[in-house]
């Protein structure tokens, strides 16, 4: 685009105000979910009056697809303000999977109010929804002794906007200068998954990082109704910020679809719909990529930038990849067709 961004989302690193996503799950291997995550934009946008225009939108579509919005409207005005504080107010996202209608699920952010607002707007939030007790818990084990509010932050606070039995409430949880051991630690909260697996899908992802000093590791909780845990885990390592470009990003998660039985030929169908040059020219457009345990769909997700308004250059300094993960030096052979057609 030519014209500069009318708005600085926060979204993606070009202030795009969408993002995309593919997931990979465990129960149906060779049918791909598309998510796209998206903040709605006022025509003369503000944080106050894109809040606003956000609202009108989760109207719109709930007529249209009869979506459902109670557990919306039971802690939307929680998030509510005149003056917005942090990186945003409300996003939302739209899901597609074949065959079926399209969801929805929208982002409040728990430090709409200020950063010491943010625990006593989620802990209220699921006590309106009957989720108190998972909120305890996960406490428990993802904040380090005296960093909530310092280098573990509450993100985002979701609602699927459908009344299907897995309807999810989910938090998301900033970890800054974490370790891997850090976010095992907190997936621990969740029963009867391999919590151990996050420690090498984090080593694979960062190339070996050990501490993620750049942009934080990211979790995030699944809560169901009737239930006083979470019920799943995520981890999101932002994959961006620890590789040289995107041909390296491309090679390590290419490296961990095959690992977990996925086809990454998926993945190149999909980075072909997005890319306008090759990956090796510009690191960013693959942003994120996640590992989900337990309920509803785990798997592995992708996401990926749409670079609408920047693509930023390589970073030439980082470690080469024969300083990477034994696995991924071994992927960094198979020749990458995705480069080869965008050239």
């Amino acid at each position: 685009m030519s014209e500069p961004p009318a708005w600085p989302s926060g979204i993606a690193d070009d202030h795009t105000p969408i993002e995309y996503s593919v997931a990979f799950n465990e129960s149906e291997p060779d049918r791909l979910t598309l998510r796209i995550l998206g903040e709605a934009l006022d025509t003369v946008p503000s944080a106050t009056t894109n809040m606003s225009a956000a609202r009108r939108f989760i109207q719109a579509q709930a007529g249209r697809f009869g979506l459902a919005v109670s557990r919306f409207d039971q802690v939307n005005e929680l998030f509510a303000t005149d003056d917005p504080r942090g990186d945003f107010g409300l996003w939302h996202s739209m899901v597609f999977r074949p065959g079926r209608r399209p969801e929805f699920k929208v982002y409040f952010n728990p430090e709409v109010k200020g950063v010491h607002r943010a625990p006593g707007l989620v802990a209220e939030a699921l006590r309106r929804l009957g989720l108190e007790k998972s909120y305890d818990t996960a406490l428990e084990y993802a904040i380090r002794p005296g960093e909530l509010g310092r280098d573990d932050r509450l993100t985002f606070f979701a609602v699927d906007l459908h009344d299907q039995p897995h309807a999810r409430v989910k938090l998301y949880l900033s970890h800054y200068n974490a370790q891997a051991r850090d976010v095992v630690r907190a997936a621990r909260a969740v029963a009867g998954i391999e919590a151990d697996e996050i420690a090498e899908f984090c080593a694979l992802a960062g190339g070996g990082t050990v501490t993620f000093a750049g942009r934080p590791l990211v979790g995030s909780y699944t809560f169901l109704s009737g239930q006083d845990r979470p019920v799943g885990y995520s981890v999101y390592v932002p994959i961006r910020s620890y590789v040289r470009d995107d041909e390296q990003a491309y090679r390590r998660v290419t490296g961990l679809l095959e690992r977990y039985g996925f086809d990454s030929g998926q993945l190149d169908r999909a980075i072909d719909a997005v890319a306008r040059r090759p990956l090796r020219d510009g690191v960013g457009l693959i942003a994120h990529v996640s590992l989900r345990l337990g309920p509803p769909r785990p798997g592995v997700t992708v996401y990926l930038s749409a670079e609408a308004y920047r693509v930023d250059p390589p970073r030439p300094l980082l470690p080469s990849l024969a300083g990477e993960h034994p696995e991924l030096r071994m992927a960094a052979v198979r020749p990458d067709p995705t480069i080869a057609r965008s050239e």
